[in-house]
């Protein structure tokens, strides 16, 4: 029961939100009245005008808000419903109330049958909260069974496209938005209006009316055992079949219970892909139109069967339930992972402030520490003073020590100097008188020698002068030299002429010139003015003269 209500509750909001003029979230009395009155009609549920009007009391003033037409309609509608009304009348009746309001005015390539039917999709595919979104996976999902029906192949990479530009704030499409995609072809382009609306009224009898296969196959009769062609239709708990598909003529049903099963059958009696469908009372032979078919047919039935026995809902239902479980898993581990992640961040900040105060700790203990360790090395360094004072001090005491041992040798040592110095002394006054004696025979003999060398000082002066005497008699010899020079090279030029001339007049004569009759040196500056013998006498009286000084 709490699966229909959901499901009615989504047609009934959107009726609810279509009476909402201004969406403030409220609807007036009487038309929550006539809203309550047409669902208790298509419902089937007894109408109480009683409990309505005692429900909407004239005394309440102003509109009735959602929360307060809620209990009214759990309690006097929605837990008396059975199921034996029609869900598409029920359908059609809130989609009558929405539809002029909501639907766009823009032309769409589906008509206002197929977009009923897929608002009724929607219903059916959208999440179990309000307002009603469809989301992108179940989105995908229609529009693969909307291909697949059209018979052409799903384009995976437009719906990716379609997806990035997809708003990410909603979350999904609402009903209309959903319509509105379909109807634009932007997933059904190359196909017809025709096409397009048996695809939607494929994918409708399969998700609303729980058509889990249809088809034409031939039945065999039970009271005639004539073969007659109809058109069969195949749901969760019996085989439908009709005159034709258009389901107005319906002929009977073949009621599936866990114990029903299908067989096979070889051909016979001109009749071939014959499959018998064996239930309590009954035994249906039906051919199928080709082998393909038949084994789809059984494969189908069987299956049917399967899920009857197991108490299963039908696969595109159950399909839906799991994929609800899973967006709902990955919702909860989402929002687990996200509060995990908060309580990361929490523990990463209660973590940092533990950090920050530890920081705060460690640097007022480092601080305290350097602060110890300044204390702790000027005390160290005070040690040091006053190691190095200490020895300073040993060495103080051995250097007083050593003076004292070095003060004791020092006066031994004077003691025995002054031995040493009082004989010295007696010595050396022994020693002066000798001196004064050798001073005054050193006095003589200097004086003596000073005599000598005053004597050979003149001497030597008159050597001197003597030199200077010479020196200038030189220099007048010379001078003479030089006249007697040029004198005779002028004799000489004379005597040449004249020998010239006797040579030329009277042959070689030979003439004879005046000579010196006594030998005279040569020196640097010509013939000298003394003899060889003068030059003896005057080296020996200098040699002479020099060994006296």
């Amino acid at each position: 029961m709490g699966s229909l209500k959901d499901e009615l509750l989504k047609a009934i909001w959107h009726a609810f939100t279509a009476l909402d003029q201004d969406h403030s979230g409220k609807v007036s009395k009487s038309q929550l009245k006539v809203l309550s009155h047409n669902l208790c009609t298509v419902l089937k549920v007894p109408h109480d005008p009683v409990a309505l009007e005692e429900h909407f009391r004239d005394d309440d003033e102003g509109p009735v808000s959602n929360q307060g037409y809620m209990p009214y309609l759990n309690r006097f509608i929605l837990e008396k419903v059975q199921d034996n009304f029609d869900k598409i009348e029920f359908n059609r009746m809130c989609w009558t109330l929405c539809v002029k309001k909501n639907l766009t005015k823009n032309p769409l390539l589906i008509t206002e049958e197929d977009a009923f039917k897929v608002w009724v999709i929607f219903n059916f595919l959208s999440e179990d909260k309000y307002p009603l979104i469809i989301v992108s996976e179940e989105i995908e999902y229609l529009l693969k069974k909307l291909t697949e029906a059209m018979g052409g192949g799903w384009q995976q990479e437009q719906f990716e496209h379609y997806k990035i530009n997809f708003d990410d704030s909603k979350n999904g499409l609402s009903a209309w938005e959903l319509i509105e995609l379909i109807g634009n072809g932007q997933f059904s382009k190359g196909m017809d209006r025709q096409t397009v609306s048996m695809a939607i009224n494929e994918v409708f009898n399969e998700l609303i009316l729980d058509v889990l296969k249809q088809g034409y196959m031939m039945k065999k009769g039970h009271r005639r055992k004539n073969w007659t062609e109809r058109w069969f239709v195949l749901k969760p708990n019996l085989i439908s079949y009709y005159v034709s598909e258009d389901l107005k003529d319906k002929k009977g049903d073949i009621l599936l219970d866990e114990n029903c099963c299908v067989e096979s059958l070889p051909d016979k009696d001109g009749k071939k892909c014959l499959f018998l469908v064996k239930c309590f009372d009954k035994t249906f032979e039906i051919s199928a139109s080709d082998k393909k078919k038949k084994q789809e047919w059984i494969q189908a039935i069987h299956s049917t069967i399967h899920l009857l026995k197991l108490g299963s809902p039908p696969p595109h239902k159950e399909a839906r339930q799991r994929r609800k479980e899973l967006r709902k898993k990955q919702l909860a581990e989402q929002e687990e992972l996200e509060r995990q992640m908060k309580e990361l961040q929490v523990a990463n900040e209660s973590k940092q402030q533990e950090l920050e105060a530890v920081r705060k700790i460690r640097q007022q203990m480092e601080e305290q520490v350097a602060q110890k360790s300044s204390e702790l090395e000027q005390y160290l360094q005070r040690v040091r003073e006053l190691e190095d004072m200490y020895l300073k001090l040993q060495e103080a005491l051995e250097d007083e020590r050593q003076a004292r041992q070095d003060e004791e040798t020092v006066r031994k040592l004077q003691a025995r100097l002054l031995e040493e110095e009082s004989s010295k002394r007696a010595e050396l006054e022994k020693w002066h008188l000798e001196q004064q004696q050798a001073i005054q025979t050193t006095e003589a003999e200097k004086q003596e020698l000073e005599n000598q060398r005053v004597l050979k000082e003149q001497a030597l002066q008159e050597a001197m002068e003597q030199l200077e005497q010479l020196e200038l008699e030189r220099k007048q010899a010379l001078e003479q030299y030089e006249e007697v020079k040029k004198k005779l090279e002028m004799a000489t030029d004379k005597t040449k002429s004249w020998k010239d001339k006797v040579a030329h007049h009277e042959g070689l004569i030979r003439l004879i010139e005046p000579g010196s009759k006594n030998p005279h040196l040569i020196t640097n500056w010509g013939p000298a003015a003394f003899t060889e013998a003068e030059l003896e006498e005057r080296e020996k009286n200098w040699k002479e003269k020099k060994t006296t000084e």
